[in-house]
C-alpha cells in the first residue's frame, strides 16, 4: 500500500504496545497538540483499554485494530525489540508512517528491507530515541559548533549498573538477543555521538557474560531465573568521519552505578554532556582546575524547549504535514544498529570493524521550535 493522500492538521497516532515505555510516550503525546492519539493497541486487551482510558485515548484494541483506524497517520511501535521489524513492516504495509522504539530491528538485513519497503510506499520511518531532540544534547551541539572546547577531539561515555533484573518485573527481554547492555542502552550513548561528530566508520570492542543465568529480584515473579543470551559487558572503542574517536562501556555487571556519562574532550576544554537517557540536564565546560586541583566549572546557557518521549513522533508529524525532512531518520537508526552490530562482532572475533552505511545530515532543532504550541 501506498502513502495515503495528504492531510491537515493535528496528525493522528496510533500506538502498538502498551508495555511500561508506553506510559511515557502517551503521557507526552496526549498534551501535544499537534498530535492527536486515537487508539492503543496490545496483544493484551485489557491492557490496551487500561493505558487508552488513563491518558483519554478513545479507542484501544489490537496492533490490527491500529492498523485498519482510518485516523492513524503514524504508528508508534513500541514492541519488544524481537519483534520490531516485522510490526513496523507491518505498518507501513498499512500505509501509515512509523516511529519506532530502538533498535529499528535486531538484524541488518530486516532493517534494510523496512527501510526499503518504506521508501518505496512512499512512506517514513523515525527511530527513538529521541532524547537528542531534547535541550540537552542541542546545547551541547551548539557549545562544540561554536568551538567553545576549540577543536572536539574524542569523548568518553560509561554506563554501568548492577542490570535491569533488579528492578524490571519482566526482565528477560532486556537480556535476550537484540538487547543487553549494548543493544538497549547503546542507542542513546551512538546516537548523542553521532550527532555531535557524525557518522562512525570503524569500531573495536571486547565484551563478556558476567553470569549466564539471572534472577529478578522485583515484583510478582521475584526469585524467577532466566538464562542470558548476550554479553553484559562491552568496551567500545569508535571512529568518526572527521576524526574524533570515542570509548564507551556499557554494563550489566556492576554494583557501581555510573550511568549517563557523556564527555567530550576537545582541544580548548571538555564539554560535559547530560545523561543522553533524559532529555534536559546541566552542560559544563572546564578549561583547568584551581589551587586544589579541582575542575573549575562553567555552565553553558541552555537553549530548546521540551522534554518526554514522544518528541520524534512530533517532529515527524510536523516534517509530513510541511514536507521538510524529519531529524530522527531511518537512515540514522541503520546506522546505530550497524555500529551495535559491528561492535557485537567486533568484541566476539576480536577484529576490527569497518561502517559500511553513514547516518547522513543530522539536523538541529530550531531554536524557536515549542512542542506544546499548536502549528498545525
Amino acid at each position: 500500500m501506498t502513502a495515503a493522500t495528504p492531510r491537515s492538521g493535528p496528525v493522528g497516532v496510533g500506538v502498538i504496545g502498551a508495555g511500561n515505555i508506553s506510559e511515557q510516550y502517551l503521557t507526552t503525546l496526549t498534551r501535544i497538540p499537534d498530535v492527536d492519539v486515537v487508539i492503543v493497541g496490545d496483544l493484551m486487551a485489557d491492557r490496551a483499554e487500561e493505558q487508552a482510558r488513563k491518558h483519554g485515548v478513545p479507542a484501544w484494541g489490537t496492533a490490527d485494530d491500529v492498523l485498519a483506524h482510518d485516523g492513524v497517520e503514524i504508528v508508534v511501535n513500541l514492541t519488544i525489540p524481537a519483534v520490531h521489524a516485522e510490526v513496523s513492516s507491518a505498518i507501513v504495509a498499512a500505509g501509515k508512517h512509523v516511529w519506532s522504539e530502538k533498535p529499528i530491528a535486531v538484524d541488518l538485513a530486516s532493517a534494510r528491507a523496512l527501510l526499503d519497503q518504506a521508501a518505496e510506499a512512499g512512506l517514513r520511518v523515525g527511530v527513538a530515541p529521541d532524547t537528542a531532540l531534547g535541550p540537552g544534547v542541542q546545547t551541547a551541539r551548539r557549545a562544540i559548533e561554536r568551538g567553545d572546547i576549540g577543536s572536539a577531539l574524542s569523548a568518553y561515555t560509561m554506563f554501568q549498573t548492577p542490570g535491569p533484573d533488579a528492578w524490571h518485573p519482566s526482565p528477560e527481554f532486556l537480556f535476550a538477543t537484540g538487547a543487553g547492555p549494548l543493544f538497549d542502552m547503546g542507542p542513546y550513548y551512538f546516537t548523542t555521538l553521532i550527532t555531535l561528530f557524525g557518522s562512525v566508520t570503524r569500531v573495536s570492542a571486547v565484551g563478556s557474560t558476567g553470569r549466564k543465568v539471572r534472577t529478578i529480584r522485583t515484583g510478582p515473579r521475584t526469585g524467577t531465573e532466566f538464562p542470558v543470551e548476550v554479553p553484559t559487558h562491552v568496551a567500545a572503542l569508535a571512529t568518526f568521519e572527521g576524526g574524533a574517536v570515542a570509548q564507551s562501556v556499557f554494563s550489566f555487571d556492576s554494583a557501581l552505578v555510573r550511568d549517563g556519562v557523556v564527555e567530550i574532550n576537545g582541544t580548548d576544554g571538555v564539554l560535559v554532556v547530560p545523561d543522553p537517557n533524559r532529555f534536559t540536564g546541566d552542560v559544563r565546560i572546564t578549561r583547568g582546575a584551581d589551587d586544589d586541583g579541582a575542575p573549575l566549572w562553567e555552565p553553558v546557557e541552555p537553549v530548546g524547549l521540551g522534554e518526554g518521549r514522544g518528541l520524534g513522533v512530533l517532529d515527524m508529524a510536523r516534517s509530513i504535514r510541511s514536507g521538510t525532512p524529519h531529524i530522527a531518520t531511518g537512515d540514522l537508526g541503520y546506522h546505530v544498529l550497524e555500529v551495535l552490530v559491528a561492535i557485537d562482532r567486533a568484541a566476539a572475533t576480536g577484529e576490527t570493524q569497518h561502517i559500511q552505511s553513514r547516518a547522513g545530515d543530522v539536523l538541529p532543532v530550531p531554536l524557536d521550535r515549542d512542542p506544546f504550541a499548536a502549528t498545525l
